[in-house]
């Protein structure tokens, strides 16, 4: 663990440790109330506005490179936060690794809107980039947290209606489990730095799943079939409650036979990945995406290339 990430750590859990503002942390009533200057969007990028009939997308595209696909980012929050700027920042750095178009989708949050709105509004979103021309060799799916269970939920949903397959999938510690009953629930409990030593916290807060139960594939993604999945990048914290939920549904998608990658940071927290460029772990999942996302399009290129051969 590198000396910056330690003292962020240890920083998350000063905070958190808190009477009056620990709380508000865990539970989301901080992220929720968040009040932010205005996102400035760099100038080699357009950040245009789409409204949809009952939510909001933002649609990053470079000014010069383009290379004609798409990152579909559904952010965390605990499908109780809307999005924030550092999503935006997120969509630049996708963007950057390979001249991305980026979609974010702002979808709506409980507990006004509980399941399906949020799964409802990603959909919505896919079928939006379907019906735009980009087929599904060309669209990634991208989320963190609550995004990253979105992003495997998604993927079930279209294998199952028969739908276009997006190429690949990246999942930043993605919450697959909203019965909590994976191991580290109990085994980091007291090491989470961020959820950890109470049960007052997001992840334990029902309000998306409202009537349902909580073991529904679409709500909970990991007690879903990962059979015929595209292949999947799955980034997660060795101290985060969450950590089985990537590990568990990693060994599903494996033995489905699905192409995995799984990578657990060592004392790293929820989303580290936030912190970009200011922690050397972040750094280096950042390079495992731009590294994921270049193997499997340089792959794609040579499949071209052989049937291209094939014919001749």
């Amino acid at each position: 663990m590198s000396v910056k990430g330690r003292i962020v750590t240890d920083m998350i859990r000063f905070f958190t440790a808190q009477k009056m503002l620990g709380p508000k942390i865990q539970d989301g009533t901080l992220r929720k109330n968040l009040v932010e200057a205005p996102w400035h969007c760099p100038e080699e990028y357009i950040n245009l506005p789409i409204h949809m009939r009952r939510f909001e997308m933002e649609f990053l595209t470079p000014k010069e490179e383009d290379c004609g696909e798409v990152i579909l980012q559904l952010h965390g929050g605990g499908y109780i936060a809307k999005i924030r700027n550092a999503y935006r920042d997120f969509a630049v750095r996708y963007s950057r690794i390979k001249g991305y178009r980026v979609l974010s989708v702002d979808y709506r949050v409980a507990p006004e809107h509980p399941y399906p709105a949020a799964f409802q509004d990603a959909l919505e979103a896919y079928r939006w980039l379907l019906y735009s021309g980009f087929t599904g060799d060309r669209i990634i799916l991208a989320g963190d947290s609550a995004g990253g269970g979105l992003v495997l939920a998604l993927a079930m949903y279209l294998r199952d209606q028969g739908m276009p397959l997006p190429q690949k999938l990246i999942m930043m510690s993605p919450w697959t489990d909203l019965t909590a009953s994976g191991p580290s629930y109990q085994e980091n409990y007291e090491k989470d730095p961020l959820f950890g030593n109470t049960r007052e916290s997001m992840i334990y807060n029902g309000e998306y799943v409202g009537k349902e139960t909580p073991e529904l594939p679409y709500i909970s993604p990991l007690f879903g079939d990962f059979t015929g999945l595209p292949p999947m990048l799955f980034q997660a914290g060795s101290l985060e409650m969450l950590l089985s939920d990537s590990v568990v549904a990693a060994e599903k998608a494996k033995k489905a036979g699905c192409d995995v990658t799984l990578t657990v940071y060592p004392e790293m927290f929820h989303v580290f990945q936030l912190s970009m460029d200011k922690l050397a772990e972040s750094r280096e999942a950042w390079e495992e995406i731009r590294r994921f996302l270049r193997v499997m399009r340089a792959l794609k290129i040579m499949d071209v290339f052989c049937c291209f051969v094939w014919k001749i």
